[in-house]
């Protein structure tokens, strides 16, 4: 498929058939990295559900490790990617806090995979995230973002801790990098392909 870029946005190329939608989302706890991820990667400006911190929020939401951090997510980010002819990835970032998790269910509608970012300074974190798409048997991928950290811990050290199967990919990267992000988009794609033809147990 070839799109040109006009005004109006994408044009599909007359006689040819538009590229698979696949649904991806894009979870994790607060301030790992999932907006960054979004923004670095869609192929246009990403929409996303950005507000202000408040004092409200102190002592409810850890920013400790992300002191910069000034907004939060409180719906959704959504953005796209298009693979190659065949596929185009539509990315839908879910919000971090728990008093937005109500919101879990009707975002993963329709989705064909998952990518859970961790944040290694705070691996539990990561827990809800993780059994939610293994109780919603949703396949799914984990990454590691790099962050800045004392300690750096192995990816064999990272499953163990977060009890993650070993059929399910644990990969490091970095949520500033569009390559980066792109490869690890890559291994979720590739898992939820492989789910849907039956070749991973729910």
């Amino acid at each position: 498929m070839v799109f040109a870029q006009s005004p109006e946005g994408y044009r599909r190329s007359p006689g040819k058939r538009p590229p698979l939608p696949v649904k991806i989302i894009i979870a994790g706890g607060f301030g790992v990295g999932k907006t960054t991820s979004v923004a670095s990667i869609s192929d246009s400006p990403p929409l996303t559900t950005e507000a202000l911190m408040t004092s409200a929020g102190v002592g409810v939401d850890e920013n400790s490790y992300t002191p910069g951090k000034r907004t939060t997510t409180v719906a959704m980010d959504f953005g796209f990617l298009t693979i190659d002819e065949g596929i185009k990835l539509y990315l839908f970032g879910t919000p971090g806090q728990d008093r937005f998790g109500f919101m879990w269910g009707d975002l993963i509608r329709g989705a064909l995979g998952a990518f859970v970012i961790v944040d290694p300074r705070r691996i539990e974190e990561g827990f809800p995230a993780v059994d939610y798409f293994e109780e919603a048997g949703l396949p799914f991928a984990v990454g590691v973002n790099q962050f800045p950290a004392e300690q750096h811990y192995s990816l064999d050290e990272l499953r163990w801790a977060l009890a993650v199967d070993e059929q399910i990919p644990l990969i490091a990267f970095d949520a500033r990098d569009k390559l980066s992000v792109r490869d690890a988009l890559l291994v979720v794609l590739d898992q939820a392909l492989a789910f849907a033809q039956g070749g991973l147990p729910r």
